[in-house]
């Protein structure tokens, strides 16, 4: 018979991180209850949102104990898919504005 044991990580360090969610949630919160506009409320949401995610992978789903290999056959794509967004968003700005000076 053999037994086989789990890793156990500290009740504390998810108190912690539960404890910094709740933190970025309501800086969250707060730039609505501020009335932050333009870039700065999308930016700030936007980082306090990718923080949260973050978070939660790396301890929840417990990715920061994981292989650098499985790590990075998560994350790569979802980076690749953020940079094509980008590119495209980008691209898009550049098409309108070309519209809008040749389509009048």
């Amino acid at each position: 018979m053999s037994t086989h044991t789990g890793q156990q990580h500290p009740i504390g360090l998810y108190l912690k991180i539960w404890l910094l969610l709740f933190v970025l949630s309501t800086l969250s919160y707060m730039v609505d209850y501020f009335h932050v506009q333009g870039l700065l409320r999308w930016t700030l949401i936007i980082v306090f949102m990718m923080l949260k995610a973050g978070l939660i992978v790396a301890i929840f789903m417990h990715m920061a104990w994981e292989r650098l290999a499985l790590v990075t056959a998560i994350l790569l794509p979802v980076g690749a898919l953020i940079v094509l967004v980008a590119l495209m968003a980008i691209e898009g700005g550049h098409t309108h504005a070309v519209r809008q000076l040749f389509f009048r």
